[in-house]
């Protein structure tokens, strides 16, 4: 046995999936540590926005690498339908509740969807333009 060998090592096919489940550790962080914020200070702000808010300050700092996150967080979109399985069984068994008030909810799930498409359609687009016109040389007005 050489020196230079360590003990124990994983095979390089676990290294993605040790990635992954590290950087949905590290999102659970921020999240734990939002919750606490939210539950200690700010008791107005819901845990998720100050979590969102904490994770955009440590990336514009550059304490945090869009790296780090990456993999975790593709992972959370890939997989988001399995968390709404709970809400769907909660709907299954209310759903004497709902007799009545299906197309009331209907409408507002579309028109809030709509709303959020829309404002997000123009933030990209201002943030595209306001990027471009940044990036556009200045001309020199002699």
């Amino acid at each position: 046995m050489s020196c230079s060998t360590p003990m124990f090592a994983f095979p390089p096919r676990f290294k993605p999936f040790l990635r992954t489940l590290f950087q949905i550790g590290l999102l659970i962080l921020i999240w734990l540590v939002a919750v606490e914020l939210s539950a200690r200070w700010l008791h107005q702000i819901p845990p998720t926005v100050s979590g969102i808010a904490i994770a955009l300050a440590l990336l514009g700092l550059g304490l945090l690498k869009r790296e780090w996150l990456a993999d975790g967080s593709a992972w959370l979109l890939r997989e988001m339908l399995l968390f709404f399985i709970p809400v769907v069984i909660a709907v299954l068994q209310y759903q004497q509740m709902l007799d009545g008030k299906l197309l009331s909810i209907l409408l507002v799930i579309i028109g809030s969807t709509a709303c959020v498409m829309i404002a997000t359609a123009l933030a990209v687009d201002l943030a595209w333009r306001l990027e471009a016109r940044w990036r556009k040389p200045t001309e020199n007005k002699e």
